[in-house]
């Protein structure tokens, strides 16, 4: 049998930073100007742009993690769902 544990703990540190990317988004979008400023101020239009890059990288990067995040966890879910087979099915035979 393998030992799923140290993946199981990856999967953890994995999920804490999906975690953390979402209340950064949240954090960064609370701070945001919703109106567009065309004109009167260049300041509040570059810090439109800032603030829009921030949050298409974090968008960028959670998307990509939440999906490795899924695709591992269904990986080793198979996994332990197969190993468990494996270890039942081989009671019965004694």
């Amino acid at each position: 049998m393998m030992n799923l544990l140290p993946y199981a703990i990856a999967w953890t540190v994995l999920a804490i930073i999906v975690i953390v990317l979402a209340v950064a988004r949240k954090s960064v979008s609370s701070h945001e100007d919703d109106s567009i400023h065309l004109s009167g101020g260049e300041a509040s239009v570059s810090e439109q742009v800032v603030t829009a890059k921030k949050l298409d990288s974090i968008d960028r990067w959670g998307k990509i993690l939440t999906v490795v995040l899924v695709v591992s966890g269904v990986a080793l879910a198979i996994i332990y769902g197969m190993q468990l087979w494996d270890a039942t099915s081989k009671v019965g035979l004694g």
